[in-house]
């Protein structure tokens, strides 16, 4: 077993350049590698998945627990020569500023993966000693094995970073990449997403990977991914199976979903029938519920808003009963409008009552514990888990019949929609951290099935 993380010193270090030059360089030798990504982050994985050619999964200890985060990791890697899981913010920084809760140095226990620590080296060279010094003993079981300097001015400045880290601290710094503008991964907003999924960065990733290959001591890093075979039992095991189709929106709208909730839906005998509302593709016909997930609609608010054949049959669907599930993109979908921040409003599906508006600015991020309200065929009364990531603020038209309390660091609020069987918020849901709601949606897709 190969797997190593690959940890930075905080954000913004370089570690996802890293993460892909170490990708790509090991695929371009002829290696499978398999991502993984700390967190409940969409877009990182997407990039995973472009350079390696397989699903990269998020590995969330908040999210989930001990158990799911190894089995998950145990199951993702099956196949692949190495595993390499991308961190998160800095390696201790997680929910809590006093514990290391969904943190990456808590992936990295609970994984028994190595860490690879990305320092940003720029203006400094005996000091970086100090700040590794540092990391290595802050938590004993943790075990940072190799370094990589980040932005260093030169070839010399590299070697005086790489002896005084292997000095002090008694690893090895297995290699550097030089402050160029033409290694830096694209910014990487939300109108980037559709471009890797189309290839577009493929040149990009190839030559990161080749400088990698340059300056990164890669036989080095093969050495130090050995991992012990992780054992898990599997989190979830279905009670029971329903033969039932549920079509679910995936094009570069939308498409943020996690594997193990599909995979959840597949495991209960759901068969997924994917659809593109871009491209004119309407609600398949025989389906028994729909998921509709988060993405990018105000990217593509003008080419969703002409469709009105799509529209309707969406609006269509859930109106005839069909349980549904709609997250973040899925929800400002279903709305009225979408006003973007050129102010321009664009219709939408019309099933909930109000528009969601563009800001520039952040209007939530956090992680959040979910009850779902009376009435919610989902989580009436019961606990999930999930996050929020968003630049939009819904208006409602009318009094809103929300779907859920939401709880997070700032306290809690209600929020959601629902309506009969259509439940839709900005949460984007993590099914494993509440099986039940799994079984309850393709139960009540069973008796649509039935009543038909």
């Amino acid at each position: 077993m190969k797997r190593i993380v690959v940890a930075g010193t905080g954000s913004g270090v370089g570690k996802t350049t890293v993460t892909l030059g170490l990708m790509s360089a090991f695929k371009q030798r002829g290696y499978v590698v398999q991502g993984f990504k700390c967190g409940p982050d969409y877009i990182d994985p997407t990039y995973h998945t472009a350079v390696t050619g397989r699903r990269s999964r998020n590995l969330d200890s908040w999210m989930g627990n001990e158990q799911i985060v190894r089995d998950v990791c145990k199951r993702g890697g099956e196949g692949a020569h190495l595993s390499i899981i991308e961190g998160v913010m800095g390696l201790f920084d997680g929910k809590r500023a006093t514990t290391n809760e969904g943190s990456t140095a808590e992936i990295s226990i609970m994984t028994e993966s190595l860490v690879l620590l990305v320092v940003d080296c720029s203006g400094m060279a005996r000091s970086a000693a100090a700040v590794v010094r540092g990391f290595q003993s802050f938590h004993e079981r943790v075990r940072i094995v190799g370094v990589i300097a980040n932005r260093v001015g030169s070839e010399g400045h590299f070697r005086l970073v790489k002896e005084a880290i292997e000095q002090q601290c008694r690893i090895p710094v297995v290699g550097y990449l030089q402050k160029e503008v033409d290694l830096t991964i694209p910014e990487r907003h939300l109108g980037l997403v559709p471009s890797v999924e189309r290839g577009e960065l493929q040149p990009f990733f190839n030559e990161l990977g080749k400088r990698i290959e340059k300056t990164v001591d890669l036989d080095a890093i093969w050495d130090l991914a050995e991992a012990n075979e992780l054992t898990s039992a599997p989190f979830f095991q279905p009670k029971q199976t329903y033969d039932v189709r549920i079509a679910v929106a995936k094009d570069a709208a939308f498409h943020f979903y996690y594997e193990e909730n599909l995979e959840m839906l597949q495991a209960c005998g759901a068969t997924l029938v994917y659809f593109s509302p871009l491209a004119g593709e309407r609600v398949p016909h025989d389906v028994h519920g729909l998921y509709i997930g988060g993405g990018f609609p105000e990217e593509f608010a003008a080419e969703l808003a002409r469709d009105e054949e799509v529209k309707r049959s969406v609006a269509a669907a859930i109106q005839r009963g069909l349980p549904t599930l709609a997250e973040c993109g899925g929800f400002m979908y279903l709305t009225e409008g979408i006003v973007t921040t050129d102010g321009q409003y664009y219709e939408m599906v019309g099933v909930i009552p109000g528009y969601v508006r563009m800001q520039q600015k952040l209007a939530a991020l956090g992680y959040r514990e979910v009850t779902g309200r009376k009435g919610n065929f989902l989580l009436e009364y019961d606990k999930a888990k999930g996050h929020e990531f968003h630049y939009s603020t819904f208006v409602p038209r009318k009094e809103e019949k929300f779907a859920y309390e939401v709880k997070g660091l700032r306290g809690c609020k209600l929020d959601g929609y629902m309506d009969k069987r259509l439940i839709a918020g900005y949460v984007h849901f993590y099914f494993p951290s509440n099986p039940l709601l799994v079984e309850r949606w393709l139960k009540a897709c069973s008796e649509v099935k039935r009543d038909a």
